[in-house]
């Protein structure tokens, strides 16, 4: 459904019980793959072009979507440059069978997406112009952001990360199958998503030896298409441990099966928890840096931390920060 002004789409369903996860209920990568969906549905609705994923923003999330819930996911265009649309996108879910509990806003990013051609370059785009308060403050919102996320970016790249690191590392490795098609041809950013969150879960729950969930995402940077029929990997290293966060870096590569050139396609650092039967977070052992990588990888994430203390509203709880004992 979209709004009569065209910038605003929304996406509503029932959860499906193939939705749930390992946790027992949705998995951070089947939201992350919703709100993929529907930003893209508001961005080509709005630049009536094929359209990429360039950046989701940093995510929280809250509580869990079950099985049978009513999901909405609501995308809404707050700012647009050249040939990119900067979309505020809020997922929230209740019970259809009604009842006193309200419904439950679980999370909400800023995604932003770049309108291309058919020759994959760069394209103008229609420019939004905010008309009311709140749009004007949602694209205030966005503007303030910008110069963060460029301090992510460059922080991100600046990065090297090689073999000889001690902490948990895993990889997975398989093919881009049709299945993962999106409608330009290319894998569907939200999958890349939802392999990225399972690469964390294994990750994760090996170094603590209990299950796992994603309770943040943050700076998912998208750097070229990722093609079906290539070889994937994605690999996800523990990088930073707060008192029960468990930050984990993750690298998406792919390639031709018939070369051996990787090319990294994506780049996210998750936090993240273990949790008991009633939900609760608890504590995880520290990890501890040991060699020259360690402490550089280390000292990478208390960077990133930093530098998105700085943006408004995506300061995550001091658990997840502290060394354990801290």
């Amino acid at each position: 459904m979209s709004d009569a002004a065209g910038n605003s789409v929304t996406l509503r369903f029932l959860a499906a019980p193939t939705d749930v996860g390992h946790s027992g209920s949705v998995d951070a990568g089947t939201v992350l793959e919703w709100v993929d969906k529907a930003a893209y549905a508001a961005a080509v609705g709005w630049a009536k072009s094929y359209c990429v994923t360039a950046y989701v923003g940093n995510i929280h999330f809250t509580d869990p979507v079950n099985s049978g819930d009513m999901v909405e996911v609501t995308s809404t265009i707050v700012y647009t440059g050249r040939s990119s649309m900067h979309i505020h996108t809020v997922v929230s879910s209740r019970d259809p069978k009604g009842g006193p509990g309200p419904e439950t806003m679980h999370s909400q990013c800023m995604v932003i997406f770049v309108a291309v051609g058919p020759d994959g370059k760069p394209i103008p785009v229609p420019q939004f112009e905010p008309s009311t308060p709140e749009e004007v403050e949602q694209r205030d919102h966005a503007l303030a952001r910008i110069e963060v996320r460029e301090q992510i970016v460059n922080a991100m790249n600046a990065q090297e990360y090689t073999d000889a690191g001690t902490a948990e590392r895993v990889t997975l490795r398989f093919m881009a199958s049709p299945t993962d098609v999106n409608w330009g041809g290319k894998v569907h950013g939200g999958i890349v998503m939802k392999w990225i969150d399972e690469a964390a879960y294994v990750c994760a729950s090996r170094y603590c030896g209990k299950d796992t969930v994603a309770v943040f995402s943050g700076g998912v940077r998208f750097y070229r298409p990722l093609l079906i029929g290539h070889v994937v990997e994605v690999e996800a290293r523990l990088v930073y441990t707060g008192a029960k966060g468990m930050h984990v870096a993750v690298h998406v590569r792919s390639g031709d099966p018939k070369t051996r050139e990787m090319n990294l396609t994506t780049y996210c650092l998750t936090v993240m928890v273990a949790r008991d039967e009633t939900g609760t977070a608890v504590p995880i052992p520290a990890w501890e840096p040991v060699t020259d990588e360690d402490k550089k990888l280390h000292a990478h994430a208390r960077e990133l931390l930093e530098i998105r203390g700085h943006a408004p509203g995506n300061r995550l709880p001091d658990h997840l920060l502290k060394a354990a004992g801290a």
